[in-house]
């Protein structure tokens, strides 16, 4: 005897077939992955500098489709499938100067990340309201990334690829894990009414995937006019100076004299052209990261070159400097204040300094994968407190390089300043779309925190970025250039700066709660799909 949709083999009393799986339940096959290949490289055409960010929530849709119904280890082979073809590429430009090996490291340990979603994704694809659960997820894997291991890696998060898509209005509500909540759920939608259309279920099962659809549409359409921004107080005129590198490549910082006279040659010039009226007075300057690799504090040239610039344009720097110490093998990356009359004042140090290129950890494992490391013969130590300081009229907030990432750091800086500025060092990175990938993350900052952005590059690309994300003014890669503008300080802070971390948090709490659902429904499946096997069999 066996139970009904169950067969026995003839002249047997064995355990009985069971009926084929339903699609969603299949093995994982050479399609399903092919799939996820394709769907994670399309991911890649979404961010910088392709800029098809039509592609970023496809690509979710088409992950979570395949996701959709299966085994938990199916779903890791997916995620992870689709992890390598979105960050093999999109990371391309961290191994330039230093390899493949490490590259791939790194495009692996993050890909490992986006395996652990697709296995999620499969454990709460039969939950009710999975599509919800789903974009929760992506802003969970998010959150991990961005902290673990070693502070984390934040890039390729989705919100980092909306800059110029109706999304990113979005971002003064919730900050970035709203905008990746958002661009994730239209295409776990997408998704769901796919696979309804594709199993041919009655039209009203493909009611909520269109409701939501439209819900969401039109939460993102009214999000900008109704944007929270922060008040005005009033303008000031900025010039941000990019003196550009001798050469490309990681050999820069043995020329980091030249570097230096190029900046304050170039400021010199910002003097000159205000003096002949060329260009207005600036009241503040900004100086990209790296700008003086020579301390200036220690080296009397460099002080003296520095000063000379402060004295010619007449008013305070914002310096990007190496400094050395604390103690004899430790350096500290700062923005440092340098006033006309009073010389060195107030500074920032890099609060998270780049592990594996500003500081080694584990150093001989690390040598051993690649003797670049040993580039970095002092380790950069981290600050303690947030990028505010104040530069002339103007409390600026600060942020160096790979910072502007970090939704923490940003914010920090944000909350008590009238203007954020983003110093950085492209140059090792080439004409690649690093340089572009980290200007969108500075245009969803500005409007995320309601504050003219100032990006000051070495090489490029600098930026003058408004309120609301749109680029002002910008420099090529690898020029000289002067930008000089009059921008907007604001004052008070958008929902999002107020709100902080805790759209993120609770997104991911839901998320959690759904996989804990999601695993232990699955773990009663299979206890239940044992005892009724065992049952029939002893039937037979």
């Amino acid at each position: 005897m066996s139970s009904t949709g169950s067969r026995t083999r003839p002249g047997t009393a064995s355990a009985p077939v069971p009926e084929p799986p339903r699609a969603g339940l299949r093995r994982t096959s050479w399609p399903a992955l092919a799939g996820a290949a394709i769907a994670g490289g399309a991911l890649v055409l979404g961010f910088p500098p392709y800029d098809l960010w039509p592609l970023a929530p496809l690509a979710v849709g088409v992950l979570a489709a395949l996701a959709h119904r299966r085994r938990v280890r199916h779903g890791l082979a997916i995620g992870l499938v689709f992890g390598a073809a979105f960050f093999v590429p999109l990371l391309r430009w961290s191994g330039i100067y230093v390899g493949a090996v490490p590259w791939l490291i790194l495009a692996a340990s993050q890909a490992a990340f986006l395996a652990a979603l697709g296995g999620a994704l499969a454990a709460t694809s039969r939950l009710r309201g999975w599509p919800v659960w789903a974009a929760a997820l992506w802003v969970a894997e998010e959150a991990a990334r961005s902290r673990v291991p070693f502070g984390g890696f934040p890039w390729g998060r989705l919100a980092f690829a909306t800059a110029d898509s109706p999304y990113s209005w979005l971002a003064a509500w919730g900050g970035a894990p709203l905008v990746t909540f958002a661009v994730a759920l239209t295409g776990t939608l997408l998704a769901a009414l796919f696979l309804a259309a594709r199993s041919r279920r009655a039209i009203r099962r493909w009611v909520p995937a269109v409701a939501g659809l439209l819900a969401l549409a039109a939460a993102t359409a009214a999000a900008r006019p109704r944007a929270p921004e922060a008040g005005d107080a009033g303008s000031v005129t900025v010039a941000v100076v990019q003196g550009n590198v001798p050469r490309l490549g990681l050999d820069f910082n043995a020329q980091r004299e030249a570097v230096l006279r190029n900046h304050v040659q170039r400021t010199i010039e910002l003097a000159a052209a205000v003096a002949a009226g060329r260009l207005p007075r600036p009241q503040l300057v900004v100086w990209p990261e790296n700008a003086s690799d020579v301390d200036p504090l220690v080296d009397p040239g460099a002080g003296a070159q520095i000063d000379a610039a402060a004295r010619a344009v007449g008013v305070p720097i914002l310096v990007g400097a190496v400094l050395d110490g604390p103690g004899p093998d430790r350096v500290s990356n700062v923005g440092l204040v340098w006033d006309p009359v009073t010389g060195p004042g107030e500074r920032y140090v890099k609060r998270h300094p780049v592990p594996f290129g500003e500081y080694i950890p584990l150093r001989p494992i690390a040598r051993a994968v690649s003797r670049e490391v040993d580039r970095v013969g002092r380790d950069m130590v981290a600050g303690d407190r947030p990028g505010v300081v104040r530069v002339g009229p103007v409390t600026v907030g600060d942020t160096i390089c790979f910072e502007v990432a970090y939704d923490g750091l940003v914010r920090a800086a944000a909350r008590d300043s009238g203007l954020l500025v983003v110093q950085t060092n492209n140059a090792t990175f080439g004409r690649s779309g690093e340089t572009w990938q980290q200007l969108a993350m500075g245009r969803l900052r500005a409007i995320e925190h309601g504050r003219t952005v100032l990006v000051a590059a070495t090489s490029g690309v600098s930026a003058v970025i408004a309120p609301d994300g749109h680029l002002e003014r910008r420099s090529d890669v690898f020029t000289a250039d002067l930008l000089v503008r009059t921008v907007p300080v604001r004052q008070g802070t958008t929902l999002a700066t107020r709100l902080g971390a805790v759209p993120e948090g609770l997104l991911t709490a839901g998320a959690v709660a759904a996989l804990a659902a999601g695993l232990t429904g699955a773990a009663w499946r299979r206890r239940t799909s044992t005892t009724t096997g065992q049952q029939e069999q002893e039937e037979s």
